[in-house]
């Protein structure tokens, strides 16, 4: 019984030095023996965890999806609570995102594409955040202007994808608040009809 608090221990401190490592420097760049070193755990106590470096990642993007709905409900809920409907709350969230200063952009397209077809449970599981990422957007569309306005929340996906990208490339946040005027014509469009 003993062991059981201190492996679960040793496991979050495994994920959380890898989900660090892999967003700041990659996940080909950072080998096991760094997140064992980092971790500070043995070679052994990884491997009573994970069986290779594929499940490791499968974790750490579990983990990372948490944290980030987490980090995007608790923002929203601020900018709500100075006013701001959930859709303009979540743009400004987004844009609180972006300002971070470890930000390099969506940890599930940058495993998209470094992984490509080698982690297949790794890659189904980005597609799957995707998805899931872009139902949250469509209710927050929904509640913020109505189901008229789900027509164009696919559209506002899509921006809101390309503000991500953008937002590393170019270094900066204009993208949040340029996907938010966007999003609100592609709205206003769909409201008058």
């Amino acid at each position: 019984m003993n062991k059981t608090p201190r492996a679960s221990s040793a496991r979050k401190r495994i994920v959380e030095t890898a989900e660090r490592l892999f967003y700041a420097e990659g996940i080909r760049a950072v080998g096991i023996d760094r997140v064992i070193a980092e971790a500070g755990v043995a070679k052994m106590t990884l491997y009573n965890h994970f069986a290779s470096k594929d499940d490791l990642v499968l974790a750490v993007l579990k983990y990372r999806e948490e944290q980030f709905d987490l980090y995007i409900k608790q923002r929203m809920m601020e900018h709500q609570s100075a006013g701001l409907n959930p859709l303009r709350a979540f743009f400004a969230a987004l844009k609180d995102w972006f300002e971070c200063p470890d930000y390099r952009g969506c940890a599930f397209i940058n495993a998209t594409s470094e992984l490509a077809d080698s982690n297949p449970a790794a890659a189904e599981f980005c597609a799957e955040h995707k998805r899931r990422f872009k139902q949250q957007l469509t209710d927050i569309v929904i509640e913020s202007e109505g189901d008229q306005a789900a027509a164009v929340a696919p559209a506002i996906s899509v921006l809101v994808e390309g503000a991500i990208v953008t937002s590393v490339s170019e270094g900066n946040s204009e993208a949040a608040e340029i996907a938010e005027a966007a999003a609100f014509q592609l709205i206003a469009g769909v409201l008058s009809q």
